[in-house]
């Protein structure tokens, strides 16, 4: 075995060890329904501890990667290339989302009154004046530095829009792409994309979901330009897509000009034991736009979502789309970067985490 575990390194070992085992999995080094290396003997080359490698194997498993069998091992499940040229199902995370813990996912309201006071006595008029169309540089300048800790995605603050809720950005996309475009969406899936879409004047396609994702026949029967999907838990059936399944989305997206809006519904709860993946840390040939909002880890009153463009689409999204005003609020802008740049936005995310693993005993 190749692996080895870089003991001064500030990266835990488990992650180390993960990421190598992954990087294998997804190369095909150990192909689907394989065998990987035994938990024992991989503590002993690396002299590491067998809580260790059982946490680096679950990561695996929650991501779909790896799963175990009782007295047997663990096995590797990713299916690159089968999960897209075949009908082959891929088999269901460790973590299933349809297991659910109490929904204590209340932002600290006196966490939120104290960053609102703070705004209005340091910013005093700047709260009322008004904001580049993208929204206030140091918000999107926030976001990139958040969304590079807590989701490896690199983005700078020219790619990042922000947007009264999720339903405007869906229509800022439909405009960049244009009407002479088709859309693929999930059936089922959240009403208002559909309904934005369809008011937009864009073509749609509808592709069925299946126990992992999208149905392979229909993702690869599929000539849209445009695919939207919401591969952590889309609503309303709250399907997970798997790891083989999204390196299919990658995938399809990869032949010919096209994209995938990835809507990244309710990701940051997720009770696996890091961040989920998102396909836009993923794609090697910036082909996702990445989309996601404050709604359900703050309030959903705030109203105020945020998208991630590809380095290539920046300039065009500010050349045709850059006449508009930004339709967030300057203060509650500067309340967010402030809950952002401060750590108490996180703080709460990992604090809701780590209740709903306790809740659910993992």
């Amino acid at each position: 075995m190749n692996y080895s575990i870089d003991k001064s390194s500030a990266e835990p070992a488990y992650l180390q060890l993960y990421k190598q085992l992954r990087s294998d999995i997804a190369r095909n080094v150990y192909p689907a329904e394989s065998r990987l290396p035994s938990k024992r003997l991989l503590a002993s080359e690396l002299g590491l501890s067998l809580i260790t490698v059982e946490h680096a194997y679950a990561l695996l498993c929650d991501e779909g990667y790896a799963r175990s069998k009782e007295r047997s091992g663990y096995f590797a499940a990713f299916r690159a290339g089968d999960s897209f040229l075949s009908g082959a199902a891929a088999p269901t995370v460790a973590v299933s989302d349809a297991q659910t813990a109490p929904q204590q996912t209340d932002f600290p309201f006196s966490v939120f009154a104290k960053a609102m006071r703070a705004v209005l006595t340091d910013c005093g008029t700047q709260t009322l004046q008004p904001t580049p169309p993208q929204g206030l540089l140091s918000l999107r300048d926030a976001l990139s530095r958040y969304l590079l800790r807590s989701r490896g995605i690199q983005a700078a603050p020219a790619q990042i829009v922000i947007g009264a809720g999720a339903e405007y950005l869906y229509r800022l996309i439909a405009e960049l792409f244009g009407r002479d475009c088709l859309f693929a969406i999930e059936t089922p899936s959240y009403p208002k994309i559909e309904q934005v879409y369809r008011s937009a004047g864009v073509r749609l396609e509808r592709l069925p979901l299946g126990a992992d994702g999208i149905k392979t026949a229909a993702l690869q029967k599929s000539n849209a330009d445009v695919l939207h999907v919401s591969p952590y838990r889309g609503a309303p059936d709250r399907i997970r897509a798997s790891a083989s399944k999204r390196a299919a989305y990658l995938h399809w997206a990869s032949q010919g000009e096209r994209y995938i809006v990835e809507d990244d519904f309710d990701s940051e709860f997720s009770v696996a034991k890091k961040a989920e993946e998102t396909l836009f840390a993923h794609t090697h040939q910036n082909r996702v736009l990445y989309l996601n909002t404050f709604s359900g880890t703050i309030s959903p009153a705030l109203r105020v979502a945020y998208l991630v463009l590809p380095p290539q689409l920046a300039d065009p999204f500010q050349k045709k789309l850059g006449f508009y005003s930004c339709t967030v609020p300057t203060y509650l802008q500067l309340v967010l970067e402030r809950l952002l740049s401060g750590g108490d936005f996180e703080r709460h995310i990992n604090r809701v985490r780590r209740q709903k693993r306790r809740a659910l005993g993992l």
